[in-house]
This record gives structure tokens, sequence and C-alpha cells, in this order.
């Protein structure tokens, strides 16, 4: 099931990549992505029991994703890459909050042969206007954990501010971790 209803058939294209709304249909896709990168997303991640890597929890969790997205309460893209169609990461748009807050979490992996390619900044630099436009958001904020320098340079060459640092913010790899927190606003709401 495609989401042409959220401007999204055929994906957002960027020069080296298609960024395509998760729905079950990538299934054996990602679950080789979680399988693959297991090792190297674990020390940024909640910790994962055995049953997470079996394929029918992975279909279970795209299902999830795209009853979200279909209800407006997130988008989650995959970014698969435009000639050879492997699935290089993904990021997400999470948690929207409506009314007065129009606010959302950015959530975001990039595969580990893909590090260092600028892949993630040109997918944010894709998703990010949807994000602001289309899902008319002022707010996107992105946490980090302190010792993850390479999510803490990408943000801010997106132009994400640091607004802090929380404490035991989230329970990750086992442990509670502090994590900066960034946001980013629309421009087009600021004077």
């Amino acid at each position: 099931m495609l989401n042409s209803h959220l401007g999204l058939a055929d994906g957002i294209l960027t020069e080296r990549m298609t960024l395509r709304v998760a729905n079950e249909e990538s299934t054996v896709a990602l679950h080789a992505y979680c399988i693959s990168n297991r090792a190297h997303l674990q020390p940024w991640e909640p910790a994962r029991s055995e049953s997470f890597f079996e394929i029918d929890a992975v279909a279970g969790r795209l299902r999830s994703m795209a009853t979200q997205t279909a209800a407006g309460n997130a988008v989650h893209f995959l970014l698969f890459d435009s000639e050879s169609g492997e699935l290089l990461g993904d990021c997400n748009f999470t948690n929207v909050v409506r009314g007065p807050f129009q606010a959302c979490h950015l959530g975001f992996s990039i595969a580990m042969d893909a590090e260092g390619k600028g892949l993630m900044t040109e997918a944010l630099t894709a998703a990010i206007p949807y994000a602001f436009k289309t899902m008319g958001l002022h707010r996107i904020m992105a946490n980090y954990r302190p010792e993850n320098t390479r999510s803490g340079l990408l943000l801010a060459r997106l132009g994400f501010e640091k607004e802090g640092v929380a404490r035991s913010y989230l329970q990750i790899n086992g442990s509670w971790a502090d994590h900066v927190l960034t946001s980013l606003l629309n421009p087009d709401d600021l004077d």
C-alpha cells in the first residue's frame, strides 16, 4: 500500500536515493538491514530481544509504521539506493503533537557501510522540508547521546540548535543515557 494521499506515491527522490514510506512491502529489505547492522546500531538503540530480529516482528513493525503514518501521527521513511535498490537506512518523524505545539521527534539510522558518504545529510535535506511544508510542523526535535559525535555534527550541519542536555533521558542498550536535546524550527514560521 503506497501513501499517495500523502503526496508520496513515488517517494521522495534525492540524487542517490529514494525515500519510501515504510510499509509491509519492505519486510525482506528491512529484515536484512536489521540483521546486517545489528552490532553497528546496538550502542545507539534500546536493548533488543532476539524476537525483534525475526521476520514476522519486522513485518509487524512495518504494519504499525504504516498505520501511524496513515493516522498522521508519524512518517517513517526507508532510504533505498537509487541504483542497487539496497536499503541504506531510515529516518522518521514520530510522536507528532498537533495543536499549539505542532512538533515531532526525528530519528534516523544508516548502514555501517554507508556511513561517511553524506547520505543521511542528503536524505534529511529532502525529508525535513516535507515535515515542515506537507505535515505543517513548526518544530522538529532530535536528541543524541553526547558521545555520538557523528549525529551531533550531522544535526548541526542541518541547522539544529542545541537546547540542553537531559540526564538519564532514554534507556539505550540496557542503560539510562544522557542525551543532547536539539531542535530545528520551520523557517516559514519565523519573522
